[in-house]
């Protein structure tokens, strides 16, 4: 029985892909604390146990990525009571860490496989099938696996195996007899039920296993030192250093814990009585590195799981995983890898290379981002903005129009069909509700559109979608009325109108931009980008004529621009300012460009900037007094969270500013959102933005955020 299909190494031989550890994120973990009293015992029983409850709901999420193609893996389905098919985004985290730890494994079993005899001790293994793919393969001839686990985990493991016929199987038998910690045993593989915290009953358990510490071993630790008390996984570490003089210890967990997302992660596991301790003493790679290179490790190289799907998942491989079911959750993608890391560190002549090295090198493009200052929030206390994936719009001075997205409603999450018009009254901002009259259509809750204002009463909504294989929405006229203040009565009526059809390519799309340009004394849209359900990334444009509402073509020249999606469009000078956005490769992009008008058309040209801005998407930018300034986004390349980014249109200087979020009492996910510009005010509205953070469950920003720029905007 082959489990999975093979995957060439770089030493020649083949290996399957492999899903290491149970939990993305835990549940294999072993604590302990020594001694405590009756209470403590308490305590530490009722965390023991929710910590070993995630290891059955990851196997789950595990055999569902299994299930949908991700990985290749003929043995989690034995370990699985009752399937359940997870969400995109839980298969691609899945995925790319069993790539990652895959990538170790075999660089181990390449490094060593001239020794007679190796090893692998996987700490925290719950219910990982390593083990059964390595051997159904072949690739178990001189390696013996050694799991070690709570002796409730692995005792049931044990019983699984014992009583599922193809498990038995690959192991030749039903093991020996349990004895003393050893839970299963056959020649090749040992499953040892012992506390990780007690290093004496560790190392006698192991010694009794038949471990031989003098032979080339790799340590796999996937989310388990950082529920460990500092001092005891500190203490793991520099037991491992001295007791394996040929090995590599294979890491995988958590970082960043003072970011948005890493508050809210932060929070999740809070919530499931499983505390991230060593976070605050470990907050990010370099402090990891330093860990092992001081506990006894002669080499470490640690990378984040950004930098390693960029540079270790080739390309043909990444269209296949993009092929394998609609997703649409890039944000939180690159956020949940920004805050993983893969580690590996070796000791011994004969492990010393690293299999880890960043391909993908921090932002370097020219000098470094120069950090000019902090900006002050403040909250807007307007209930009823909780989304993101909505859009925002200045219908006329102080009176924003937000429509759509995906957020809070009747005390659930759905997509969200409601309107909402803001106006400003004095310092204060009131909430006024919409009643849509609809003409032959319908919202129906679209995310990822635009909305642009055309006139004093109209506005034209383009595109978006309500799922990634229905966008289909085309394009919709929004009437409403001519003037609007704050005593006005608290509903507004909007009028939704179907205008003849336009081009479908133009409209069948989302996270686009759409910006109204000047040609010859004629109005049109421009329709840039985006994505649709055919495309991943869409690089083409359309004109659209608002009189008329028919595409022209106008002749456009200069080097045509990589396509993109989740960038930003402004109009200036006649034409159109295109910053940022994720490319087709996955990548953030740094570029802006310029759509200058010509005598006959437009003509696309660079705008240089210094020091380049670091690369960013999802984000959203305004024009100003000559400045352009980007707002929040997700970027991969610098340990901050992007706040404002003011560049000057006329020199290229830039300038970034992080937002001072003090005064919030809640984390600030600048993502998804919306911004309104008051140029009278110089201030900045956010409404909105967040998303679904990984299984760590939705985050939406409470209310609206005000950001006060007149000092950043006159000092440059």
């Amino acid at each position: 029985m082959v489990s999975g299909r093979p995957l060439r190494t770089a030493g020649g031989f083949s290996l399957p892909r492999l899903v290491c550890g149970p939990a993305l994120e835990g549940g294999r973990r072993l604590l302990g604390s020594g001694r405590m009293g009756r209470r403590g015992r308490g305590r530490r029983a009722a965390r023991d146990e929710a910590i070993q409850g995630t290891n059955d709901s990851s196997i789950v999420s595990k055999c569902s990525t299994a299930a949908l193609g991700y990985i290749h893996d003929g043995f989690l389905q034995y370990f699985v009571t009752k399937r359940c098919r997870r969400a995109p985004l839980i298969h691609w985290g899945y995925y790319v860490r069993a790539q990652a730890v895959d990538h170790c494994v075999q660089e181990f079993l390449r490094q060593s496989q001239g020794y007679p005899r190796r090893q692998i001790l996987s700490f925290g293994a719950g219910f990982d099938s390593l083990y059964f793919r390595l051997k159904a393969v072949g690739l178990l001839s001189c390696l013996v696996v050694y799991e070690v686990d709570f002796p409730s985990v692995t005792s049931r493991k044990a019983a699984l195996i014992k009583g599922t016929k193809d498990l038995a199987m690959v192991v030749g038998g039903v093991g020996r007899r349990e004895s003393g910690a050893m839970s299963f045993a056959v020649e090749d593989y040992k499953l040892l039920g012992v506390d990780l915290s007690d290093l004496s009953k560790l190392e006698q358990a192991l010694k009794e296993a038949g471990l031989d510490p003098e032979v080339p071993t790799m340590l796999l630790a996937e989310v388990v030192l950082t529920y460990m008390e500092i001092s005891r996984s500190d203490a793991l570490i520099q037991w491992a250093a001295q007791h394996f003089p040929c090995a590599q210890f294979v890491v995988y967990e958590q970082m960043h814990p003072e970011d948005p997302f890493g508050r809210i992660m932060q929070q999740h596991f809070s919530q499931l009585n499983s505390v991230l301790h060593t976070l605050a003493q470990y907050p990010d790679c370099e402090a990891q590195r330093k860990r092992f290179l001081q506990r006894g490790w002669t080499k470490c190289s640690v990378i984040n799981m950004n930098e390693f799907y960029a540079g270790f998942i080739p390309e043909d491989e990444r269209r296949r995983v993009q092929a394998l079911e609609p997703f649409d959750e890039y944000e939180e993608w690159h956020l949940k890898c920004s805050h993983y890391f893969i580690l590996a560190a070796s000791k011994g002549e004969e492990l010393a290379w690293s299999p880890l090295f960043s391909k993908m090198p921090a932002f370097s493009a020219g000098d470094p981002p120069r950090v000019a200052g902090s900006i002050s929030a403040s909250v807007c206390t307007i209930a009823g903005l909780r989304r993101y994936g909505h859009h925002s719009v200045l219908i006329r001075p102080h009176v924003v129009l937000t429509t759509g997205g995906f957020g809070e409603q009747d005390g659930r999450h759905c997509r969200l069909r409601d309107f909402h018009v803001l106006i400003r009254h004095e310092d204060n901002w009131r909430v006024r509700s919409v009643r849509m009259e609809k003409s032959g259509n319908t919202w129906g809750g679209r995310l990822f559109h635009t909305v642009t204002c055309v006139s004093g009463s109209q506005a034209l909504v383009v595109g978006g979608r309500m799922s990634p294989t229905n966008a289909d929405l085309g394009i919709l006229w929004l009437r409403f009325p001519e003037s609007m203040t704050a005593s006005d009565p608290d509903c507004v009526v909007v009028e939704l109108v179907s205008p003849q059809p336009a081009e479908d390519l133009a409209s069948s799309r989302w996270r686009h931009t759409t910006t109204e340009v000047m040609c010859q004394g004629q109005k049109y849209l421009f329709i840039y980008g985006g994505r649709s359900a055919v495309q991943p990334v869409l690089g083409d444009w359309y004109f659209l004529h608002l009189e008329e509402f028919s595409c022209r073509r106008i002749p456009v020249g200069g080097p045509v621009p990589e396509g993109r999606h989740s960038h930003s469009a402004c109009s200036w000078d006649g034409g159109v300012l295109i910053a940022g956005g994720l490319g087709a490769a996955g990548q953030p992009l740094n570029s802006v460009l310029f759509l200058r008008p010509t005598g006959s058309g437009f003509q696309w040209q660079g705008v240089e900037t210094h020091p380049p801005f670091i690369p960013r998407y999802s984000h959203t930018a305004h024009v100003h007094d000559g400045k352009l300034l980007l707002v929040g986004g997700v970027w991969l390349h610098s340990e901050s969270v992007p706040g404002v980014t003011v560049i000057d249109l006329m020199t290229g200087f830039s300038l970034d500013y992080q937002i001072d979020t003090v005064s919030l009492k809640w984390p600030l996910m600048l993502h998804n959102h919306s911004s309104i510009f008051l140029p009278d005010k110089s201030e900045l509205l956010l409404i909105g933005g967040g998303g679904n953070c990984f299984s760590f469950g939705t985050h939406l920003n409470l209310h609206p955020v005000c950001l006060g720029l007149s000092n950043i905007l006159t000092s440059q």
